[in-house]
């Protein structure tokens, strides 16, 4: 299971990169959980314009990955693996200002995921909320689909029934 982080398990109010921004998608901690308990593999892939941008750096990026693994820890989930591309072309931050195969639409967080964990391509899903995560889940291989808000865990149980 690929998700878009912003959008798809928190609310996505622009540059989020703290704790105390965040807020829980209704039904995100309970998807997870869910997709644990099918034995999928969950894996997070985001973009992560604001460090391009200079807004904050790749550290505060993986400490508030480490909060929400702590967090979906309390429900007994878990994410296998986050994973997040700084790169823009129009980067403020000039080390980051470059192309990059892993910013999506691009594939490559995907793909590099799929080289580094036993993921099985027919079983897996990648839900996301905007045009460039679905463009990223099909150049990869993986039956995609946009998340229109509401509760995740309503809009996942259906299609985790599918690949069960």
């Amino acid at each position: 299971m690929f998700l878009d982080r912003d959008g798809v398990l928190n609310s996505d109010t622009g540059y989020v990169h703290r704790p105390d921004q965040i807020v829980w998608i209704n039904g995100a901690m309970d998807a997870v959980k869910a997709c644990n308990d099918a034995g999928a593999l969950v894996f997070v892939i985001s973009n992560q314009a604001g460090v391009a941008q200079g807004y904050y750096d790749e550290s505060a990026v993986k400490a508030l990955h480490e909060w929400m693994a702590r967090q979906l820890a309390r429900v007994g989930a878990h994410v296998d693996a986050f994973e997040f591309c700084p790169h823009h072309e129009d980067a403020a931050v000039a080390r980051y200002r470059r192309p990059c195969r892993r910013r999506k639409p691009e594939p490559g967080m995907i793909l590099d995921l799929l080289d580094r964990w036993p993921v099985e391509r027919a079983r897996s899903l990648l839900i996301g909320d905007k045009s460039s995560d679905i463009a990223a889940g099909e150049a990869a291989g993986i039956r995609s689909f946009r998340f229109p808000g509401g509760n995740l865990h309503q809009f996942l149980d259906p299609l985790l029934r599918q690949i069960a």
